[in-house]
């Protein structure tokens, strides 16, 4: 004998308590809901709309410093902590979750070139104008000592400062590039390629033994510790300002140049450039990945804030303020939530990483909502009026102006390239990509 037997699960249509929502039964069988398509369209655009409304990325302001902001680092185990020096050569630490500083040392005369500091977080280095390389210990609190724990006086001006990923090594750069040990007070080994200087140096966060470098030669040189000589360079058609390691990806790396463009590389090839990052209307100072290695971070000469999708051409965010200056410096997080910038205006600035982003503790209901809010954007961001809105931004009157010159300018370089081609004999003129133009020659 068959019986037959109704079974509900009680947690589907009851509330667990008097204030929670009533809890109704949905069939989702498509031929029940012919309007799905429209209605999540219209999801989509609002969740759009409001995402521009709630973008507001600036949350404060550290000021204290009485110089322009020359550098800064991250603490690697700290999220809340952060290190600045400026151009009169003080080093300031900051506490991000208080918003003040901890503790402020003059450590060099002159400008402090650069920061590094050890992947322990104890201790950290620092380079400067009067040809120093000094070592500081740091408290677990953020406290410095008053004296630094050794100071080395170089030859010639250190430029930047760089610390090994995972050994008790440094690289600095200067007239040449130096990898030095903790315990000496001499180079271990010092690589040179031409009579040029040095003004970027970044070891490879994954293949560790790989150091980037970028000369006033308009070259960026790769170097590995291990050998006797540098690997290889490649010379652009303008100088390169610094250097940034994908934390993801061991081979890929983003230079920031004085042609207003980012050139992201593979070092296995770089005869050509894997993606040419341009939005910005004056030479970038700097640049910084996320930790997820997926976005990068530039600061601009053009006073403004870009981020970047790390295999897209054009950024998508840019952020501003009227009393911001030129943008010297800026770092990316660890937790991938916030950016931080220094410029010469002598502040940091603390920035969203998502504009529109809710901080704070996030409800089950809100997660979800956020959740099925990005799905629907995703699903609808090539249509005409969401693409529209999300990518609108308001820009300063200079940058605006600067970018319609720029489009002119470009239009005009093609077309009169086009009248050359015609006018020419077939493969006199011939067609150049865009990621080779700025590329003069590799060497190795």
């Amino acid at each position: 004998m068959k019986i037959k037997v109704l079974s509900r699960n009680p947690d589907d249509y009851l509330r667990e308590t008097k204030r929670d929502i009533q809890k109704v039964p949905r069939n989702y069988d498509p031929a029940l809901h012919p309007f799905e398509a429209p209605r999540e369209y219209v999801r989509a655009l609002n969740a759009t709309k409001l995402e521009r409304v709630f973008a507001k990325p600036f949350l404060g302001a550290l000021d204290g410093h009485r110089d322009g902001v020359r550098s800064l680092c991250k603490h690697p185990t700290a999220l809340s902590l952060l290190l600045s020096g400026a151009c009169d050569g003080e080093v300031k630490v900051w506490s991000l979750a208080k918003r003040s500083c901890l503790q402020t040392i003059q450590a060099h005369e002159g400008m402090v070139q650069g920061l590094c500091m050890h992947q322990s977080g104890r201790y950290f280095f620092s380079v400067g104008n009067d040809k120093t390389i000094k070592q500081w210990s740091l408290s677990e609190c953020g406290q410095i000592e008053e004296e630094p724990q050794s100071t080395i006086l170089g030859k010639t001006i250190f430029t930047s400062i760089d610390h090994h990923w995972s050994e008790n090594k440094y690289a600095t750069c200067g007239q040449q590039l130096d990898i030095w040990d903790e315990d000496r007070t001499e180079p271990v080994r010092s690589f040179t390629w031409g009579v040029d200087s040095l003004h970027a140096v970044k070891f490879n966060p994954i293949e560790t033994n790989i150091v980037g470098s970028c000369a006033s030669d308009r070259s960026i040189i790769l170097y590995d510790m291990r050998g006797a000589a540098p690997l290889r360079k490649v010379i652009l058609k303008l100088r390169s300002n610094t250097i940034a390691w994908n934390p993801m990806e061991a081979f890929i790396f983003t230079v920031a140049n004085e042609d207003y463009n980012l050139y992201s590389f593979d070092m296995r090839k770089l005869s050509m450039p894997v993606t040419v990052h341009m939005d910005h209307v004056s030479a970038v100072m700097d640049v910084d990945y996320s930790p997820t290695g997926r976005e990068f971070a530039s600061a601009g000469y053009d006073k403004v804030v870009r981020i970047f999708p790390a295999d897209r051409t054009h950024s998508r965010e840019i952020y501003h303020t009227k009393r911001m200056q030129r943008v010297e410096t800026v770092r990316w997080s660890l937790d991938n939530k916030y950016i931080l910038s220094g410029s010469d205006e002598m502040n940091i600035r603390i920035w969203k990483a998502q504009a529109s982003e809710k901080l704070g503790v996030l409800k089950p209901r809100e997660k979800t909502a956020f959740n099925y809010n990005s799905k629907l954007k995703e699903k609808f961001a090539f249509h005409p009026e969401v693409k529209r809105i999300s990518r609108h931004r308001h820009v300063p009157k200079m940058i605006y102006n600067q970018q319609k010159e720029m489009k002119i300018i470009r239009q005009s370089q093609k077309r009169k390239e086009a009248n050359r081609r015609k006018h020419s004999k077939p493969g006199a003129v011939p067609f150049v990509p865009e990621r080779k133009k700025s590329i003069i020659k590799e060497v190795e």
